[in-house]
């Protein structure tokens, strides 16, 4: 049996998201879009009442095409809420459809919001060697740097924790435990 990471602890959706996604770097613009949205959504709740609401969201925000979310309007925030495939909270909806303006303007100012964010660490992921989940940090000095220009340019919901969190699911930072069959040393 392989060795992971503990947070998983036996749920499936769970643990496939672990082995197959969390900490792979991402590079398409529609999944960084998806990290920004899911983990906006996860403030105050756990990423398994998340994750397991993903094709809900999926759907209601349109594949995560955020040309299609920057143009929702309050009769679409309105309808959002009625919605039981998604976490039916006014503040996090605006704030997709915020945060969808935003990254819109990323990409118009480089290109694509994957060679902005990747920008931070010159294209290189961080890779740590935490032992135990508990030496995990909630965020750190990236992560500050990183919100505290995201929310610059007009994001929301995209907090110090929450931009740790979706650096580690997106790739940028790799937190695989140094046991875990995931860990970049383990992978040779």
């Amino acid at each position: 049996m392989k060795k992971r990471c503990e947070w998983p602890s036996g749920d499936p959706l769970m643990i496939s998201y672990h082995d197959n996604e969390w900490g792979v770097p991402v590079h398409d613009d529609k999944k960084w879009f998806e990290a920004i949205v899911l983990d906006g959504a996860q403030a105050g709740l756990s990423w398994r009442t998340i994750l397991h609401r993903r094709e809900g969201y999926r759907r209601a925000f349109e594949g995560f095409d955020p040309s299609k979310v920057a143009s929702y309007d309050e009769k679409k925030v309105n309808e959002l809420l009625n919605d039981e495939g998604i976490i039916r909270n006014r503040l996090k909806i605006r704030s997709a459809v915020n945060n969808a303006r935003a990254f819109l303007r990323i990409q118009e100012e480089f290109g694509s919001f994957d060679k902005y964010i990747w920008g931070f660490t010159n294209g290189t992921v961080v890779v740590n060697h935490w032992k135990s989940l508990g030496e995990l940090p909630a965020r750190t000095p990236l992560s500050d740097m990183i919100s505290k220009d995201l929310q610059k340019r007009g994001f929301t919901f995209v907090g110090s924790t929450i931009t740790y969190a979706f650096l580690q699911g997106a790739g940028i930072v790799n937190d695989h435990l140094v046991g875990c069959f995931r860990h970049p040393e383990n992978m040779t």
